[in-house]
């Protein structure tokens, strides 16, 4: 590990070691039939039963991406990732809603000022924070805050959440912003009618000329963090895309492996597509580039992890490749 780096606010930060990394991950092997079990049924009711909500916060899940100093488990990005891939193993719909929860959570705690860190995660406690920054509402400049107003779409785990991240945007200053309110100040639509992941909730929201003080308030495009350690210099965009990347591995090898029980079960039956070498082919090209985009995905993390931790923002080249 490298030596400790001061940001430009004289804070030590590095790379948090993720010391509860393997402890967690024996409990989320606990309750990996829970998970599973409850897979229908959260499909079933649109949104994730009691009974795993209350089996992630037990095991402390959702604490993976908020910072230590908060409480936090502080994950390192390979932790996150084989986190995320396990429990989008036994549950897609449980897997993406963890993914958001806990980003949308653990950064919100990072950037936002002191004020608003007490009082969210304050005592021991913590919230859970969803919602959407790919479409701008509207914030109007006003003594101690914003005004704002917007819908916003694919709140995903809003059902679960206590409060809400959103993108606004305040055209008189230029500034984009994110704002964080408690979910009760948003109106909730039931329009989450799809033939898959019913269980994520991705519904829409809104709110009209709502009050959001100052210290609810930062920017989407900041990689300075108020706190917790270098993890947080990698900004939104990289944060999102390594929950995403945990979940797409995870729900890749549930499905590869799916499909290698059910050709268990057809083989040698008459007429059989699965004891053909078409198949065989085709199911090894699957797997080899599964393995082989997961071995590519650790590497670079691995690499940019080096790079945060050494103080250093990651290259153009290394954000490319992130984005592949």
């Amino acid at each position: 590990m490298t030596a400790a780096v001061k940001t430009e606010n004289g804070k030590v930060t590095r790379l948090n070691p993720g010391v509860e990394f393997e402890a967690l991950m024996e409990r989320l092997d606990a309750i990996t039939p829970l998970l599973k079990e409850n897979g229908e049924k959260n499909e079933e009711i649109g949104h994730l039963t009691d009974e795993t909500v209350n089996a992630l916060h037990e095991v402390g899940a959702f604490r993976i991406g908020i910072p230590e100093s908060l409480g936090g488990y502080e994950l390192t990005p390979r932790q996150t990732i084989q986190v995320l891939e396990k429990v989008s193993y036994a549950d897609p719909a449980t897997g993406w809603v963890l993914m958001a929860l806990q980003m949308v959570t653990g950064t919100t705690g990072a950037y936002l000022p002191a004020e608003a860190q007490k009082e969210l995660f304050g005592g021991g406690n913590y919230p859970l924070i969803a919602g959407q920054g790919t479409r701008s509402g509207k914030a109007v400049r006003v003594e101690g805050g914003y005004q704002v107003s917007g819908k916003w779409s694919f709140g995903s785990g809003m059902l679960h959440a206590t409060h809400v991240h959103s993108a606004a945007y305040d055209a008189d200053n230029d500034r984009p912003i994110v704002v964080t309110f408690p979910r009760e100040q948003a109106t909730l639509e039931d329009n989450w009618d799809v033939m898959g992941l019913r269980a994520t909730g991705s519904i829409d929201y809104s709110c009209e000329d709502l009050f959001v003080p100052d210290a609810y308030v930062y920017e989407p495009t900041t990689t300075a963090p108020l706190a917790g350690g270098a993890l947080y210099r990698l900004g939104l965009a990289n944060m999102s895309g390594i929950c995403h990347t945990g979940w797409a591995l995870g729900v890749g090898r549930r499905l590869l492996d799916e499909m290698k029980s059910l050709a268990q079960k057809k083989t040698g039956s008459p007429g059989t597509s699965v004891d053909t070498d078409h198949f065989h082919a085709e199911f090894g090209r699957a797997e080899s580039r599964l393995r082989s985009a997961r071995a590519w995905a650790m590497e670079v993390w691995a690499d940019n992890a080096s790079t945060i931790d050494s103080g250093e923002l990651l290259s153009v080249e290394q954000e490319t490749l992130t984005r592949l």
